[in-house]
């Protein structure tokens, strides 16, 4: 097994890169969000591989981060879902946009990549909604207040903190992530006019 390719790039394709290593070129299949964050030809590129194995073929898929490796293995745990959808679903989304998606039910954010129907995406967010991988960046807190969020269970002053932060013309995302470090400061029993202070000025940072 394949766990990591370090090399030179060869050649960069419409959905593979080529990778040689000491002489040896390694073919491995990526997201466009990957191939276009990677350098040019010649130059030293560093992938997390994940091998596959069939009676008639193996192939290689390339990530740059374990992270994104971790997603598109995540991904493919739900019906319907192979490695052709889930690289779509990473050439469309960020790691970071894909967990806000599954913890705010986000479905239409999901349904943005090609080949990614309403059905699949539904499934997606529902069945990944308690298995989302901690990332860099943003803290696990804030998925779970964005999960409660999503499913209307938020506290009240959390609820209202949010709604007037997006009120004042920030991303629903941009006032979750707000709150939830307003939270952490202010702690549970805050009022929503505290929450929004705070907010205002995590987002003035």
């Amino acid at each position: 097994m394949i766990g990591k390719l370090k090399g030179t790039i060869d050649e960069i394709g419409d959905d593979y890169v080529l990778v040689d290593v000491h002489g040896v070129c390694y073919e491995a299949f990526c997201s466009s969000r990957t191939l276009s964050r990677m350098g040019a030809a010649g130059e030293a590129v560093v992938l997390f591989i994940e091998t596959y194995v069939r009676e008639d073929q193996l192939k290689l898929f390339g990530f740059l981060s374990a992270l994104e490796r971790e997603w598109f293995n995540l991904l493919q745990s739900v019906q319907g879902v192979g490695a052709k959808v889930a690289l779509a679903v990473l050439s469309t989304l960020t790691p970071s946009e894909l967990a806000n998606a599954i913890a705010l039910q986000d479905k239409t954010a999901v349904s943005r990549a090609p080949g990614v129907g309403p059905k699949v995406a539904v499934r997606i967010v529902t069945e990944l909604k308690n298995k989302a991988p901690a990332f860099g960046g943003e803290a696990v807190a804030n998925i779970g207040l964005k999960q409660e969020l999503g499913e209307g269970v938020a506290s009240a002053p959390v609820a209202d903190a949010v709604s007037a932060l997006t009120n004042l013309g920030y991303s629903r995302d941009q006032a979750a992530n707000a709150v939830a470090a307003a939270l952490k400061t202010a702690g549970e029993g805050a009022d929503s006019a505290k929450l929004i202070r705070l907010g205002l000025k995590e987002l003035a940072r």
